[in-house]
């Protein structure tokens, strides 16, 4: 009887927990649940036994990003000229032209036609308006920076075929190629669907580009200059190659990073809020970098719009180079009547009086060993030359310089002239001397002396050196012969006449010569070819002139200037046919 009783007890117990187990809780809320649009998921429910922690997501690193994206740039750094542009919009297939301008801008100045036009800020907002990832897509804006900041942000978005059109707008019209005016581009419409590989990164870029200040982080030529100028002065970031610096000159007091090593020689820039200046060759390097820098917390950065192009352009000094266009420009504008040239006559009365200068015969070896030298010369062959100043005299001291026919001669003279020697050339030269009956030493010259080499601006004797040494055979000299017959060819050279107005007109000249005095020559060079890869030969009446003018074409670039040997007066000894 008592086991009944205690099972009975146990069965209420167990049978009254298990009806509160199944009763409604004392405060029911009311859960709405959606109905499934399609079979559901089945997930597991994790336990949590304690509050949740919360990673943070990793820091984007930029650094790398930058450094990856601009060293994967193609050659020109993903610049594309104004001219390339007009040409591939004109392909059967054309790029995806996008205008990062804003409204007012367009309605300002027009826009290109088949441009589609997205601001700056809205671009990554408008992904959707793209094509896809490997498409190619040209950038343009006003001046190249906006249009450079975005083509690295879009790279490291993943759009590989991204490039900025070199100048912006303001290039496209100084190439003259039309402008649409009067007119809005038709609004961009949906063409992809984008692709996010990385959600944070985009949101971080977006954020970034959206907040671009007014002026987007670029500066002028003419403030940069101010800034340097101030109590405060910015530091300055050349960005291009070690190459480019040593041939172009820098800015003073510039640190040269190139763009490549930029993000990985961080440790090179001042503080994040220090004031920071980037330059380039033209702007487009900056204009990449720049917005890297500033996602890096880099807070007061500005890129020089143009580079040091511009800066050059706006006559700033520049630093670890020559201006040899100002150099030979002052040169040749205050070259005396007789262009620093001493008559044979001349040189040899100095010498029997015993005042003779220090004569240096610049011909070869050989030259000499058959015609024999004027009595007294050293021989330094021209390309040598400026390899042996401790073999010259003091820079105040009278040299004489001569060669054959005046040629490598004159070219002697005005290297030594433009490295402060008091330096003249034999006119004529050799030949000229032997014509004349003056006396002729056999034999081989005595060896030079070598001494202390006078002090002179180093920069000026590697640039003259480097083209002197690497003078070629026929020492960009051109027979008249070889003149006559390349005049008569389907692209003949253009001929310049560095002669005075009165000598052409006593003696004539060559049918379809450029007159051009060489006082002159510099002084106005929109009569020289515009394309410095022109042939181009100078001429005067007997070689010295007209090689002068030849070394100072080649020192500015001008790829295949040739000075005709012996000039006008062995041409018409020759018979050649002369205008009058």
């Amino acid at each position: 009887m008592k086991k009944n009783l205690n099972l009975s007890l146990i069965l209420l117990v167990v049978f009254s927990m298990i009806l509160a187990a199944c009763g409604a809780p004392a405060e029911a809320t009311e859960v709405v649940v959606a109905p499934p649009t399609e079979a559901p998921v089945a997930t597991e429910v994790a336990v949590v036994t304690e509050a949740p922690v919360v990673e943070a997501p990793a820091e984007i690193d930029y650094a790398t990003l930058y450094a990856e994206m601009i060293g994967g740039l193609p050659q020109g750094f993903g610049g594309i000229k104004p001219a390339d542009v007009s040409a591939a919009m004109a392909e059967a297939t054309p790029p995806f032209l996008l205008d990062v301008r804003d409204a007012a801008e367009l309605e300002k100045d027009g826009y290109i036609k088949g441009a589609v036009n997205i601001p700056v800020r809205e671009v990554l907002k408008n992904l959707d308006k793209l094509p896809g990832l490997d498409e190619k897509i040209i950038i343009y804006c006003g001046s190249g920076q906006r249009g450079g900041m975005l083509m690295g942000v879009l790279r490291i978005l993943g759009y590989t075929n991204v490039l900025n059109m070199g100048g912006g707008l303001g290039a496209w019209k100084t190439a003259e190629l039309p402008v649409e005016t009067g007119s809005m581009p038709e609004a961009p419409a949906k063409i992809s669907t984008p692709i996010i590989a990385d959600e944070a990164l985009f949101t971080a870029l977006d954020e970034s580009m959206s907040s671009l200040p007014d002026g987007f982080l670029g500066t002028k030529a003419d403030k940069v200059n101010e800034m340097l100028a101030s109590a405060t002065p910015p530091t300055l970031i050349d960005l291009r190659t070690v190459e480019e610096v040593e041939k172009g000159g820098y800015i003073k007091d510039s640190i040269n990073i190139p763009v490549g090593e930029l993000f990985t020689s961080l440790d090179k820039l001042p503080a994040k809020d220090s004031a920071i200046v980037l330059y380039c060759g033209s702007g487009l390097r900056g204009s990449i970098a720049i917005e890297g820098l500033r996602l890096l917390g880099y807070t007061n950065v500005l890129n020089m719009g143009g580079g040091l192009g511009a800066w050059k352009s706006a006559g700033f000094p520049v630093e670890g180079i020559v201006d040899w266009t100002a150099v030979w420009t002052d040169f040749l504008t205050t070259m005396p009547a007789d262009f620093y040239t001493i008559k044979g006559d001349v040189l040899s009365a100095q010498i029997d009086a015993g005042n003779s200068p220090f004569i240096i015969d610049v011909r070869e070896p050989a030259e000499i060993e058959k015609n024999g030298f004027i009595k007294g010369a050293v021989n330094l062959p021209l390309r040598s030359l400026l390899q042996n100043l401790d073999k010259l005299p003091a820079q105040d001291q009278p040299i004489v310089v001569y060669c054959a026919i005046g040629h490598r001669g004159a070219m002697a003279m005005a290297s030594l002239r433009l490295l402060g020697y008091d330096a003249r050339s034999l006119g004529g030269g050799f030949n000229a001397w032997v014509k004349a009956s003056l006396p002729v030493e056999t034999g081989k010259p005595a060896d030079p002396v070598a001494g202390t080499a006078a002090t002179v601006d180093p920069l000026r004797l590697k640039g003259l050196n480097d083209y002197l040494a690497s003078l070629p055979e026929n020492f960009d000299g051109i027979k008249d012969t070889d003149l006559l017959a390349a005049l008569g060819t389907a692209t003949p050279p253009t001929v310049i006449d560095v002669r005075t107005a009165d000598e052409v007109k006593a003696s004539g000249y060559i049918k379809g010569s450029v007159f051009i005095p060489l006082n002159d020559l510099l002084a106005d060079m929109t009569k020289l070819p515009a394309d410095k890869s022109a042939q181009v030969v100078t001429i005067c009446s007997a070689g010295h002139r007209g090689a002068v003018a030849t070394m100072a074409l080649r020192m500015l670039g001008y790829a295949k200037v040739n000075s005709m040997f012996g000039g006008l007066n062995t041409w018409v000894a020759d018979g050649l046919p002369v205008e009058k």
